[in-house]
């Protein structure tokens, strides 16, 4: 049996970002293979060539703390990767490779973008996809034009009864070509492997509980396609877990180790981030807790976990290390303590109203995934 650890988002914005992965690089290190989500473009200059709102760049060196953590692979395709076109792209996967840090998730084509990395472990050959479903169209990569590996996401509004400009009905779906394209890498990947992870970059950010309709039907095809398991990301707030067909479904597991200045409109700042600072406030409903300024998100994003999937000859078990952002925005694993139980109470009653019949049991200092049935 081999164990792989999984985060969710990386944002390190500072020289030196061990501190901020400290109390949890034991525990990862504990795994045969660590898998993260590296947020954010880590290059030494950047221009922007983005229209969205762009991240601060990270500097290479916080990837050196990632590398003592033992991270084996980083899962690159989402919304900021191309925030600096394709040299600051091309720039990151390098400072990564520097480093001995595996990437997924981009090239120089479509095709190249799909393309998964494929390690062994122990015997055990697993295959790692990194894809993104949220966009930027300039982010994707084409058969002429480097980028993200990526699914067009559709997104229909219908308006509610005799209420013109009122809040629509919202129907959002995978448009049907991408979305073969999708199917054929995961099939393609598990032909060449024992075990299949896809991460997918999804979910409807900084809101509780809710998961798009478009997120279960790629997850779900994934599986259908031979995913081992399949986990998220892009939400910064952890979501419910699923188990559909006996493989898990972790659809957003929240932050990691995330600080950033981007979503804070600083005196002097660009009007794009102070609009987006002002917009973000008015739609999510939430203001930044301003003890934490370096971690201006939800407060229910606090509660999260390391998710670990233990592979043993094509079976997988998927358990949870509960996990508190801490006063400091580090993530500290809290095991089966007062602080603990309130983590494992928020994960299992997200994933209750999230509609899914999965229980999450303790067994020693981990949350166990089980459906009701087993």
């Amino acid at each position: 049996m081999i164990t792989i650890h999984a985060v969710g988002d990386l944002v390190l914005e500072r020289e030196d970002a061990r501190s901020l992965l400290a109390p949890a690089a034991d525990t990862l290190r504990g795994a045969d293979l660590v898998i993260g989500q590296l947020e954010i473009p880590h290059v030494h200059d950047g221009v922007v060539q983005t229209t969205d709102v762009p991240a601060v760049p990270g500097p290479p060196s916080a990837l050196d703390a990632l590398a003592d953590a033992g991270f084996g692979i980083l899962t690159l395709a989402g919304n900021h990767v191309y925030d600096f076109g394709a040299e600051g792209m091309r720039e990151t996967v390098r400072h990564c490779h520097d480093r001995g840090l595996r990437t997924v998730g981009t090239g120089e084509t479509i095709d190249d973008a799909f393309e998964p990395e494929i390690v062994e472990v122990a015997g055990t050959r697993i295959a790692v996809l990194s894809v993104n479903c949220v966009g930027p169209r300039e982010s994707w990569a084409t058969t002429l034009k480097p980028g993200a590996a990526y699914v067009e996401v559709v997104t229909h509004y219908e308006p509610r009864g005799a209420n013109p400009g009122g809040p629509p009905r919202i129907h959002a779906f995978a448009e049907a070509s991408s979305l073969r394209r999708f199917v054929a890498a995961v099939t393609d990947a598990a032909a060449r492997a024992d075990a299949v992870i896809v991460a997918l970059h999804k979910g409807l950010v900084h809101v509780p509980v809710d998961i798009a309709a478009y997120e279960r039907e790629i997850a779900h095809a994934a599986v259908d396609a031979g995913a081992t398991a399949v986990i998220g990301h892009h939400a910064h707030i952890f979501k419910g877990v699923e188990v559909y067909r006996g493989r898990p479904i972790l659809h957003g597991l929240g932050n990691f180790a995330t600080i950033t200045s981007a979503l804070s409109a600083a005196s002097g700042d660009a009007p794009e981030r102070t609009a987006w600072a002002r917009e973000r406030r008015r739609v999510f409903g939430f203001e930044p807790d301003p003890a934490m300024p370096e971690y201006p998100f939800h407060p229910e994003s606090r509660h999260t976990a390391i998710a670990v999937l233990s592979v043993d000859a094509g079976r997988v078990e998927a358990s949870l290390i509960p996990c508190w952002i801490d006063d400091e925005a580090r993530p500290v694993p809290v095991a089966r303590s007062e602080r603990g139980g309130e983590v494992a109470a928020y994960l299992q009653r997200i994933t209750s109203e999230a509609g899914f019949d999965t229980e999450l049991r303790w067994n020693g200092d981990r949350l166990v995934v089980r459906t009701k049935e087993d």
